[in-house]
């Protein structure tokens, strides 16, 4: 592999764990035999940006302008693109977006994409509370026929559960418990879902209770791959 076409700024610390994963995604997707066929990397992995689920629900300050800080300074520091991995975040990304001069690779649309790649036409979305009010994987996926199912009150906060028990350290395999009844829910509704924030991979396999499981980081990291090698093109903010 000669030199990467471009370089990768990602904005991470939303939360620490699912950046590092991110990270580890990354190396897992590139066709490499040896170090220096990896791609470079620049990570900011800032936790201090506000909670970006209490602010769509009002609850807290926003997050743009520590979004935008960490994305100028990924910018200055030389990244040619940027990629947050926060399924949340991306409601503030416009905003974001008119700050920096460089593209944003759309996590939720790349998401989309995938899961009309796959022929679903039906799929339950887990994901943020905040994610969810913004209707921004609703309008992904239906706008390409996609049918969506969201968890109802009780399964919601049992999602909710589950991310912030990733976020706070809890061990994974009690984190997975605690989703496994939205799981046994969605399976008696669709074929399929979105992990639809970014610590939920982490509890999810490819295949689980009889569901295909979309990665919403794992088809981040692919397009970072691919944008950097100069392999695919991405969907962006710009």
């Amino acid at each position: 592999m000669g030199t990467p076409a471009e370089l990768a700024g990602i904005v991470g610390g939303m939360g620490p764990l699912a950046t590092v994963e991110l990270m580890y995604l990354v190396i897992e997707e590139t066709p490499a035999a040896c170090d220096q066929e990896h791609i470079p990397l620049l990570v900011y992995n800032n936790p201090q940006i506000p909670d970006r689920t209490k602010a769509i629900l009002g609850e807290g300050p926003s997050p743009v302008e520590a979004l935008v800080e960490s994305a100028q300074l990924l910018e200055k520091a030389g990244a040619t693109f940027l990629a947050f991995p926060c399924n949340t975040a991306h409601y503030f990304l416009p905003e974001v977006a008119a700050k920096v001069s460089i593209p944003i690779i759309d996590m939720i649309e790349e998401t989309a994409i995938e899961a009309e790649k796959s022929g679903i036409s039906r799929v339950g979305v887990l994901a943020s509370d905040g994610t969810v009010k913004t209707g921004i994987y609703q309008k992904a996926l239906r706008k390409r026929g996609i049918e969506v199912e969201i968890p109802d009150e009780k399964h919601q906060l049992a999602v909710m559960e589950a991310i912030y028990g990733v976020k706070a350290g809890y061990d994974l395999k009690d984190a997975e418990k605690i989703l496994e009844p939205v799981l046994v829910y969605m399976n008696e509704r669709v074929d399929a879902v979105i992990a639809g924030c970014t610590e939920l991979p982490m509890l999810l396999k490819e295949r689980t209770y009889g569901l295909i499981v979309i990665d919403s980081l794992r088809v981040l990291a692919r397009r970072i791959v691919e944008r950097a090698m100069g392999t695919g093109k991405s969907k962006s903010n710009k």
